[in-house]
């Protein structure tokens, strides 16, 4: 009788553990797997923890509900399969505002990450120079190309567009800039639409109507738990056998699979393995591919990242809009760059005492200078700038939180999905049994997250002679 499969999975992330629910799932009865986490806390970016005795999330908020074609995220389908269906909870108040010459001014409808397809719906926060966006006869993308995003909306709406509408969007998201990020990357829908439309504008109506969301349709969720919980039971549903505080120093190929070296230098462990799936960021990647895979290693660890700071306060019943939050442009000078109102934006968290959860985001990628303030100043330069968005002092937090995250947000360069892809062809060719996932490769946001492990996991057990279907 054959032995069991072996399957190691470097990363305790949403990543990684998806990928170990999906091979408990669809590899053979009696499959081995471990989940190696360097840290003591799996779940990676999404942490769940507590504040003036209140959940709040110390890092990823939410999960998008439909996927890009319109049909259900893998975020949805994966906690419906961890029977956590019922506890997923939607926004109560949407509206959110942008930061414009010192004031709040609605995010405007009918854009696609800030790009308008219809210009007159964001006149309001910013004047597109119209004129340029001229149907020229061809499509705004040739077939394989890449541009940064604000290359190409500078081109055809002008910068005022970029730097007051896309940018602070993307900068939500990535911590990154416009001009610096992959649109293939972060806006897909967008970049199939410009392959065939002439025109901006009608390239952001057509990736629209490729999705069209019922209306009333909710775009978020979240879980009434917290996002530790969807974490809690992917751990467990996966039946893998989890170990903590346990670093993957080493990966080497052989006859019949592979050998970790885990643990520390003075005391290594070896395990055999039959396949290994790296579900963790590029860097960690890389270092670990550089002796079986040089070249996939120099490709993958050629991606940066920028570090972000989360500052969280529980403010004593302030006056704030009935907004979710709002986002801050570059362009105004501020130390934050997004706010979210999380006892405002989800009525599952508002409280009878009257205190409110204010969520502060620090950091842009090249411009990470403030992350090396005090957590007390970092607080103080936070509340300062909220309570002049605002226009009112806001009261003093009873309790407050800083989250840092270093080297969190990747940072995806044009060109890079094609890169990504070259990498993972030379790596099956020479270790079909070795893969990658995760947010370093694939996208950002728990949905891709999720599917990149799944998909992942699936080229597991298709290279070790099993079925995914």
């Amino acid at each position: 009788m054959a032995r069991p499969w072996r399957v190691a999975i470097v990363g305790g992330g949403i990543t990684g553990l998806a990928a170990a629910v999906r091979l408990r799932d669809r590899a053979p009865t009696g499959t081995e797997i471990t989940v190696y986490e360097q840290s003591g806390r799996l779940g990676g970016k999404l942490r769940t923890g507590e504040l003036a005795g209140g959940p709040v999330e110390f890092g990823a908020e939410s999960f998008l509900m439909r996927d890009p074609a319109g049909g259900e995220s893998a975020a949805v389908t994966l906690i419906r399969r961890l029977g956590l269906a019922g506890s997923i909870v939607h926004p109560t108040v949407g509206q959110a505002a942008l930061v414009v010459d010192g004031g709040l001014r609605p995010v405007p409808g009918g854009t696609l990450v800030g790009v308008p397809g219809d210009l007159d719906k964001v006149a309001a926060v910013a004047q597109p120079a119209a004129a340029a966006d001229r149907d020229g006869g061809a499509p705004l993308l040739p077939p394989d190309a890449d541009v940064s995003v604000g290359a190409l909306v500078r081109d055809r709406l002008g910068d005022e567009v970029v730097d007051r509408l896309v940018d602070p969007m993307l900068g939500g998201v990535y911590a990154g800039r416009a001009d610096d990020l992959s649109l293939v990357t972060t806006m897909p829908a967008l970049a199939r639409a410009a392959r065939v439309e002439h025109t901006l504008v009608g390239a952001v109506r057509a990736a629209q109507a490729a999705a069209p969301r019922a209306p009333g349709a909710p775009v978020f969720g979240t879980l009434a738990g917290g996002l530790s919980t969807l974490v809690e039971a992917a751990a467990r549903e996966s039946g893998a056998t989890i170990r903590r505080d346990a670093a993957v120093r080493e990966l080497h190929p052989t006859p019949t699979g592979w050998r970790l070296t885990v643990g520390p230098t003075r005391d290594p462990q070896f395990v055999e393995v039959d396949a290994v799936l790296l579900a963790v960021p590029a860097r960690p990647a890389a270092r670990l591919l550089a002796g079986p895979a040089p070249e996939v290693a120099a490709a993958v660890g050629g991606l940066d990242y920028a570090s972000v700071a989360l500052v969280t306060m529980a403010l004593p019943e302030p006056e704030l809009p009935e907004l979710s939050g709002f986002l801050v442009p570059a362009t105004e000078g501020l130390l934050i760059k997004a706010s979210t109102f999380f006892t405002t934006k989800w009525g599952h968290l508002r409280r009878p005492d009257g205190l409110a959860l204010v969520r502060a985001s620090v950091g842009r990628y090249g411009d990470e200078t403030s992350l090396q303030l005090t957590d007390d100043d970092l607080v103080a330069t936070v509340h300062r700038e909220l309570s002049k968005v605002l226009g009112a002092p806001l009261p003093t937090p009873v309790a407050r939180h800083v989250q840092r995250w270093g080297g969190a947000l990747p940072q995806y360069t044009p060109g890079h999905l094609g890169r990504v892809a070259a990498a993972r062809t030379a790596l099956r060719a020479a270790h079909p049994t070795l893969a990658l996932a995760g947010a370093g490769y694939d996208g950002v946001g728990i949905p891709v997250c999720v599917r990149s492990g799944e998909t992942a996991a699936e080229e597991i057990i298709t290279a070790l002679g099993g079925s995914a279907a």
